[in-house]
């Protein structure tokens, strides 16, 4: 069975969409039974995506637990398809903390809904050979001895949260437990060529009379006919494709910058060779008049290594020169394209502040560049 590949940021918005699709994926990672869930409004989208991709889905949840007590909970689902920045995610949880909308009650007895941060990774963290990490936290007296009671108050549950880490790279086909079915459909491993990433293979069978996969599969299926998703997906490829142009382009100019500075530093040791020789035949000259011929030519052997190396460093100051121009044409080509793509996309009637929010640009500079077009 062919269908959309869900890695894809519209892809994963369209199956999260599905209620019943969000609660499966949701209490399969929770493993918890969650009975409600809506998505939320998310007003804090990554407004400069130079060299990162974050998509971000927030939820409220009703969940369940083994003992029947029902509890609300804010859960934020970040998906990132390249090595992102650390501090990208930071920021993000920290404009959640800071929301008054993810806060219960009024007055002195207002407290925040408990949170756990789902973190969809297209990349491998570190050497965790793990696909799914849990990063519960944890209460402690001064002796490290476990508190049991009480660690459910509100004032605990507002200031701490939990993590779920799951490495896409790591599923590699098994089905182990609930979380390694439901995350199956993730597997890129599935992938049908290298050049055709949108679409995976799903053996249906394997899944079998699951009634919670068979709607996923459905969602799936539905999102690869969809030409608005098709469109949006072919999107994303461009913009990774001039993403890893742009970081290629980059790393290269930064490796002759590097040759450039080894190449100075090497000319600068040698002219403070020929110095020194220079300042050893100065002083043979003023020790002995008689082997004054002999030190002149020394000196003369020095002041044409010293020629030499202002030579090479002269070429190295060039040659660093040319690799900054280098660089400073290859951002401005990456400039152009972003351009071409906003104008590409504003032609398809998308909207400034939609285009920005999947080019990772400034909704202002989309605006500008649609009053240019205009």
């Amino acid at each position: 069975m062919i269908v959309a590949n869900p890695i894809y940021d519209v892809v994963f918005k369209y199956l999260m969409e599905d209620e019943r699709i969000a609660r499966t994926i949701l209490s399969a990672l929770l493993k918890k039974e969650v009975v409600e869930v809506h998505m939320r409004r998310n007003e804090y989208s990554n407004k400069s995506r130079e060299t990162l991709s974050i998509f971000r889905i927030d939820f409220g949840a009703t969940i369940r637990d083994e003992n029947g007590k029902r509890q609300t909970i804010l859960i934020e689902i970040q998906k990132s398809q390249v090595d992102s920045e650390l501090l990208r995610f930071r920021q993000y949880l920290g404009a959640q903390y800071d929301n008054k909308e993810n806060m219960e009650g009024a007055g002195r007895s207002s407290h925040a809904l408990p949170m756990v941060a789902v973190y969809l990774l297209g990349h491998t963290v570190g050497s965790i050979d793990a696909p799914v990490v849990y990063v519960d936290h944890q209460v402690y007296d001064y002796d490290r001895n476990v508190v049991e009671g009480g660690i459910n108050d509100p004032f605990v549950e507002s200031l701490t949260h939990n993590s779920i880490v799951v490495q896409i790279p790591r599923l590699h086909g098994r089905i182990n437990n609930r979380l390694d079915k439901v995350l199956s459909i993730f597997d890129q491993s599935r992938v049908l060529s290298e050049k055709n990433q949108q679409d995976i293979d799903i053996d249906p069978s394997v899944y079998g009379d699951d009634a919670d996969m068979e709607p996923i599969l459905r969602k799936l299926m539905e999102a690869s006919c969809d030409k608005d998703v098709r469109r949006e997906m072919d999107v994303e490829d461009e913009f990774f494709s001039v993403l890893k142009s742009r970081e290629t382009e980059i790393m290269e100019k930064d490796r002759q910058l590097a040759e450039s500075k080894v190449a100075i530093k090497e000319a600068e040791e040698q002219r403070a060779q020929a110095e020194e020789q220079r300042a050893q035949a100065e002083e043979q000259r003023a020790q002995a008049e008689e082997q004054r011929a002999q030190a002149e030519e020394q000196r003369a052997q020095a002041e044409e290594q010293r020629a030499q190396a202002e030579e090479q460093r002269a070429q190295a100051e060039e040659q660093r020169a040319q690799a900054e121009e280098e660089r400073a044409q290859a951002e401005e080509r990456s400039e152009r394209m972003m351009r071409k793509t906003v104008t590409t996309l504003l032609k398809q009637q998308m909207a400034a502040e939609d285009i920005a929010d999947l080019l990772g640009v400034d909704a202002i500079t989309v605006k500008q560049i649609a009053s240019e077009v205009q």
